[in-house]
């Protein structure tokens, strides 16, 4: 499997990316209007928006994304807003080689924290294994933060030069 990344996004993205968390069967629908705002913001602006993305893929198909950003009217923390993968490709590192992208973009942009928040609900505990697995903390937890019996997870990892 020949897997290509790239940091940049093309105007055709933006469907790629949509029928990518559509494929993951965990987004609602107006979860996903949000994540393609961002793709379209970034479009639109660059990384003047604030905005930094890093593709997957395989055939010059998209398999897997991630989306992040500095945290707002903090010295050096970053947010990671979205990190999906196709489903046919779970399990074959393409996840942790985005997450690793991003934090070494976040570390040379002067980040020191990427901040990750995610749901309680048992559709999301691979990702919550998968920030475990990548040595992320569990921060917080805020009890029904998105509904009842769906509280939000913050996750954090402070990043350092020698991370591999």
């Amino acid at each position: 499997m020949n897997v290509t990344y790239r940091d940049y996004l093309l105007l055709s993205d933006r469907e790629a990316i949509r029928e990518l968390l559509t494929n993951t069967g965990v987004f609602y629908d107006f979860e996903i209007e949000v994540a393609l705002e961002l793709v379209d913001d970034f479009i639109d602006n660059g990384k003047k928006s604030g905005y930094y993305f890093y593709l997957a893929e395989i055939d010059g198909n998209i398999a897997g994304y991630v989306n992040f950003g500095p945290t707002p009217c903090t010295k050096s923390g970053w947010d990671l807003y979205w990190i999906a993968v196709r489903k046919d490709f779970h399990g074959e590192g393409i996840g942790g080689i985005l997450i690793k992208k991003a934090e070494k973009e976040v570390m040379k942009n002067g980040g020191k924290k990427l901040w990750v928040e995610t749901s309680s609900k048992q559709n999301y505990l691979p990702a919550r294994l998968f920030y475990e697995k990548n040595t992320y903390i569990k921060a917080a937890e805020l009890n029904e933060f998105y509904g009842p019996d769906d509280n939000k997870i913050i996750y954090g990892k402070s990043l350092k030069e020698n991370d591999e």
